[in-house]
């Protein structure tokens, strides 16, 4: 078989992750500009905010101020408040922070978590063998393409359908599956949620992480941390495992959210709501049952004291009358005495 057509029998696909991402990830082409704004800062000077980041270029927190310095030439912050870097360089990966102040004294903050990319040059095959001999095990050529960042992937295909390194029939790929931790994904904010993709296959797959539909620029990895979430992190995530000889498989989405005040209150066992109204009725029904209660009581009570006095009235009189009957007793006698003296 001649070279020419040993090399057109063979297509080389190289796959690369890397978008902007929505909400506070943010991707961005390797030598191009790129524009972070400041949530809440005025529109125009004077502003009241404040730049920090860490990257490659840092050893630690770096403040940036309207003021600029000697960063402007890797990053300086605009009129209005926006961080603007010049171009973006794989050391510029990294968080970025802004802290703003309304004029009305209101705090503002603003959260970006930056990746930068480089779109690979087109892959092209080198030292192609001269001949190949049937049955004879021999290097076809090398696989070449350039300058992409992060690494992409790369497949060899024969006559459409894909090949593994050993050359044998690639075994069915089993489901993916994507596990959450906590169950649910929904944790308290600064909480932490692990995302584990597994997808059972030789080779190992490589994975990578798709939120709200979008591929997030990461290093392809199985696992996915997500430290002290924020508002930036809630969304719907899944994850893609790309095997060699059978391409990429997405899992089922997850979804993961912040546990507001109101729903830890709830989740502790309070009650809001309708069920909040319910309760208040039942102790008000009871309460009133009890303070009627009361009064009856109260009231049977009185009633019985005055029976007890009616009672011992009769004695009363009867006691009198026992006195006056003692009282008038020597008096009679002396009275017969007086009649059987007399004549």
């Amino acid at each position: 078989m001649a070279a020419g057509a040993a090399a057109g029998a063979w297509v080389l696909v190289l796959s690369l992750w890397g978008a902007v991402v929505g909400d506070q990830n943010i991707t961005a082409r390797i030598g191009k500009p790129l524009v972070l704004n400041c949530k809440g800062a005025p529109k125009k000077p004077p502003q009241q905010l404040e730049w920090k980041l860490n990257t490659g270029r840092t050893e630690a927190w770096k403040v940036l101020s309207p003021q600029g310095g000697p960063w402007d030439s890797v990053a300086r912050v605009l009129p209005n408040g926006s961080l603007l870097l010049p171009a973006v360089g794989i050391q510029d990966e990294g968080t970025f922070r802004c802290r703003a102040m309304s004029r009305k004294g209101k705090e503002t903050k603003s959260n970006y978590r930056v990746r930068v990319y480089q779109i690979p040059g087109k892959p092209k095959i080198v030292d192609p063998a001269s001949e190949l001999m049937a049955g004879v095990p021999d290097k076809v050529g090398i696989c070449v393409s350039k300058g992409g960042y992060p690494a992409g992937t790369l497949s060899w295909h024969l006559d459409g359908k894909t090949l593994i390194p050993d050359g044998k029939e690639p075994a069915p790929l089993e489901e993916v599956l994507l596990m959450v931790e906590p169950e649910g994904g929904a944790v308290a904010p600064g909480g932490t949620v692990t995302l584990t993709c597994e997808a059972p296959a030789q080779p190992p797959p490589q994975i990578h992480w798709i939120k709200d539909g979008m591929p997030l620029p990461l290093t392809p990895s199985s696992v996915l941390l997500l430290p002290e979430v924020g508002p930036e992190d809630q969304g719907t995530y899944s994850c893609v495992a790309t095997h060699p000889s059978h391409g990429p498989q997405e899992s089922h989405a997850v979804s993961v959210s912040i546990i507001e005040t109101g729903e830890e209150g709830l989740t502790a066992g309070s009650v809001e709501g309708p069920e909040l109204g319910t309760l208040a009725l039942a102790l008000g029904i009871l309460g009133g049952l009890g303070t009627a209660a009361l009064l009856i009581g109260v009231i049977m009570w009185q009633r019985r004291q005055r029976r007890g006095e009616e009672r011992k009235d009769p004695e009363n009189q009867e006691e009198e009358e026992e006195e006056r009957t003692e009282l008038n007793q020597p008096e009679e006698p002396e009275a017969a005495e007086s009649s059987a003296g007399g004549p």
